[in-house]
């Protein structure tokens, strides 16, 4: 009884995450590189940004060449950054150096990919708890459904479009809202 007691006085009194431990702006995200280094989002100023989660065991793990597709077309206007994630059937469970080495064999994949995070639950990383909480994006509230889950940035760092994980990018639905001015 005590017990119980003490873990509600503990929940109920325990501090809440900070919303100010999450960036404003897309543009204060600095990401660690799947191969080391760092993602400087400031770099992407003036630029639509298009996020994925990824994944090298799905049935959408098809759609790194159709990324590659989009980001070589809009080279100049799109950066593309891929999140890989274990999310989802742990059908993630390389680690970055395997990651890596897939994604460039297999795929030729030359955007930039971050090191593995987790996109969903308790572990969520700050870039996605922004992407998925209208407090933070102002646009909208999602949760990541699946791998390949596509988040489209504006050239102003603001979230316009979230297209589920199924959706090819290179629908007309994506490449039209990237070709929006």
């Amino acid at each position: 009884m005590m017990l119980s007691i003490l873990l509600m006085f503990q929940f109920l009194f325990a501090p809440a995450p900070k919303a100010d431990a999450i960036p404003k702006s897309i543009y204060d995200f600095k990401v660690e590189s799947l191969t080391g280094g760092t993602i400087d989002f400031s770099a992407f100023k003036g630029k639509k940004i298009l996020i994925v989660n990824t994944a090298s065991q799905c049935g959408n793990t098809h759609q790194y060449a159709d990324l590659q597709k989009i980001y070589d077309k809009y080279q100049g206007k799109l950066v593309i950054v891929g999140f890989p994630a274990n999310d989802f059937g742990k059908q993630e469970p390389g680690s970055n150096q395997e990651i890596a080495e897939f994604c460039t064999q297999k795929y030729n994949v030359t955007f930039p990919m971050a090191a593995k995070i987790s996109v969903v639950g308790d572990d969520m990383a700050p870039i996605y708890q922004w992407l998925t909480q209208k407090k933070f994006n102002g646009l909208q509230d999602s949760q990541v459904q699946w791998n390949f889950q596509k988040y489209l940035i504006d050239e102003n760092g603001k979230l316009v479009a979230v297209f589920e994980a199924g959706m090819s990018p290179l629908r007309s639905m994506v490449t039209d809202a990237i070709e929006k001015k």
